[in-house]
């Protein structure tokens, strides 16, 4: 199974709609809740390769962006093997 980590900010539609495409997938995620919290996005800014957008996704430490781009990877049926849902 994959490392799903996922930045968020609570009220973001965009981070709501990203957990519950993963939440629907039925795979577990480390949330990083970071509303508020400059030194946290300020971090995730630098691990997302200077993206500042919510949410940012990694999975197995690959950030692949953020709602838009999860949701094109299931779209294009690639987002399973990512996960570690088939091989």
């Amino acid at each position: 199974m994959a490392k799903i980590e996922i930045y968020t900010w609570q009220s973001c539609p965009f981070c709501i709609r990203a957990k519950v495409l993963l939440q629907k997938k039925g795979v577990n995620y480390i949330e990083h809740a970071i509303d508020g919290d400059q030194a946290a996005r300020s971090a995730m800014t630098e691990r997302a390769g200077g993206r500042t957008t919510l949410p940012q996704i990694f999975i197995n430490e690959q950030g692949i962006g953020g709602c838009d781009e999860l949701h094109a990877l299931e779209q294009n049926k690639q987002l399973d093997t990512l996960l570690g849902l088939v091989n």
